[in-house]
């Protein structure tokens, strides 16, 4: 049995059509989890209660922690440090190996040029010090040798529905509006798609020997400013690529009235200065082979289009 807990969103759908690949022994483990292969057993319950996580870790070879919670500060510091406690709890008395699926929050400013496995653990922000913690906690297994666990993490995805840059850029470009750069437009970012990100996940978690560290997900080889984002993404629009800049100060202003942006305030280091996520350690362990940025958008696009 393989367990995905936080089954629905962005990663969790597209790992378990991954999974499907190595087991059909798949569970599907949210609130209100639906089946995406059908042989999918779905168990609709709690993840913030205990013995709701070991209730669905029960039976488990392999346990994937793709969850979401709301993008609150004060809801990850309340939620976070329990949930994860409680996951690596169950998977020792389980004996199921854990899959940790992370983003790079956890890393500091000074870090965003080119971010590796080894960087440093500096956050800068108070989402990234609990994704820091958690982290923490999960990389303390490593040498417990009690469970294996690994981390899959990634950077910011190129998806409408979870991405920044696909949500200002892209989205705006598709209404008629002018795309929206955040700080700058000549900033250079790489990015990784959803179903991209699952398939590396799904073959760590079935490769023995990826556990006991931490791996970058396969990621863009090619970092574009916001500008060349905005010009390939208004290419296959077939559209004028017109864009605006929106500066730091102004995101503070629009947090006074917007709870999301109040909340993305603090992230707006990231979009200061050049972003790059370094994932060659997998590329080289799988000799993996990237699409190009222009065919990772016109993957994106047609996925946006697919019915809902």
């Amino acid at each position: 049995m393989q367990t995905i807990l936080g089954s629905g969103g962005a990663i969790g759908t597209h790992l378990a059509t991954e999974l499907y690949k190595f087991t059909t022994n798949i569970r599907l483990v949210s609130r209100h989890p639906k089946a995406v292969n059908s042989t999918d057993q779905l168990m609709a319950i709690d993840l913030t209660s205990r013995n709701h996580i070991f209730k669905a870790v029960e039976g488990s070879e392999i346990v994937y922690v793709t969850i979401g919670f709301p993008y609150r500060t004060k809801i990850w510091e309340k939620l976070w440090p329990s949930f994860i406690h409680n996951v690596i709890n169950a998977c020792k008395f389980y004996k199921a190996r854990l899959v940790f699926f992370d983003n790079m929050y956890m890393y500091g400013d000074k870090y965003m040029s080119r971010m590796t496995e080894e960087t440093p653990i500096e956050p800068c922000c108070k989402k990234g010090k609990v994704r820091a913690k958690v982290a923490e906690k999960v990389t303390r297994e490593f040498e417990k040798a009690e469970i294996d666990v690994l981390i899959a993490r990634a950077p910011d995805f190129l998806a409408l529905h979870n991405g920044v840059l696909a949500q200002t850029i892209y989205a705006n470009l598709k209404k008629g509006k002018k795309a929206i750069c955040l700080a700058s437009d000549s900033h250079k970012r790489n990015v990784i798609l959803p179903s991209i990100a699952a398939k590396a996940t799904a073959l760590l978690g079935n490769t023995p020997d990826a556990y006991n560290q931490v791996w970058h997900l396969p990621s863009s080889h090619e970092a574009l400013t916001g500008k060349e984002w905005t010009e390939l993404f208004a290419s296959e629009l077939n559209c004028k690529p017109k864009h605006q800049t929106i500066s730091p100060f102004m995101i503070s202003i629009l947090g006074l009235f917007a709870p999301v942006m109040k909340e993305f305030k603090e992230m707006m280091y990231q979009y200061t200065q050049d972003y790059f996520f370094d994932s060659s350690k997998f590329e080289n362990r799988f000799q993996f082979k990237h699409v190009s940025v222009t065919e990772a958008v016109k993957i994106m696009i047609t996925e946006d289009q697919l019915p809902k």
